[in-house]
C-alpha cells in the first residue's frame, strides 16, 4: 500500500511540473504578433486579427469590462464612406443622423483629418494593447489616441475621459 502512495505522489508532482512548463505556451497578450488564433489563446478567448501587420492578438466583440487588464476595448467605425461632416465630440450624434455617430475621419490623399458622420452599424469592437508612448508598442506600431481616425475607447468608468491610448499599426 505504501508503494501505491509513492507512485501517486510522483505522478501528481510530474503533472504539476508539466502544467507549470506548459503554462507560458497557453497564449500571448493582446497586441502581440500572431499567425493563427491558437497563437493567441488555445482556449479560444483571443483571436488573431490577420488584417493587422504581423497579426494582432485581440478579443473580438469586447465590452467595457471584457478586455485583459493591459488592454482597452476600442470601438472602430468604417470611415470609408462618410455621410457628412460634423463638429460634435467623437462618439456623439450631434449633426449626424440618428443612426450615425460623429468620429474623426481621414486623413487621405484627398481629404484632411476631420470629424465626419459614419453609420453606427459599422461599429466593430476589439481589445487593444494600452500604451503611454510609442516605446510601449511593438515594432511597426505606434501609440495612438483613441479619439482619432474612426476609433473611440469604451471605458469601464463612464466619468473617465473617453480618450485613451492604444497600440495601432503605424500608418506612415
Amino acid at each position: 500500500m505504501g508503494h501505491t502512495c509513492a507512485v501517486n505522489r510522483t505522478a501528481y508532482l510530474l503533472t504539476l511540473l508539466l502544467i507549470g512548463l506548459l503554462a507560458p505556451a497557453c497564449g500571448k497578450k493582446v497586441g502581440d504578433s500572431c499567425a493563427t488564433n491558437i497563437d493567441c489563446a488555445q482556449d479560444g478567448t483571443r483571436i488573431c486579427d490577420l488584417s493587422q501587420p504581423d497579426g494582432y492578438c485581440t478579443v473580438d466583440g469586447c465590452d467595457d469590462s471584457s478586455c485583459p487588464s493591459d488592454s482597452i476595448c476600442v470601438r472602430f467605425f468604417d470611415q470609408k464612406f462618410p455621410t457628412g461632416t460634423c463638429s460634435s465630440p467623437p462618439g456623439t450624434i450631434g449633426e449626424c443622423q440618428a443612426d450615425e455617430l460623429c468620429v474623426v475621419c481621414g486623413p487621405s490623399a484627398s481629404e484632411p483629418e476631420q470629424p465626419c458622420c459614419v453609420p453606427a452599424a459599422s461599429e466593430r469592437r476589439y481589445c487593444a494593447a494600452t500604451c503611454g508612448n510609442n516605446g510601449d508598442c511593438r515594432d511597426g506600431y505606434v501609440c495612438r489616441t483613441s479619439d482619432t481616425l474612426g476609433s473611440i475607447a469604451l471605458l469601464p468608468d463612464p466619468n473617465a475621459s473617453a480618450t485613451a491610448k492604444f497600440c495601432a499599426p503605424n500608418e506612415d
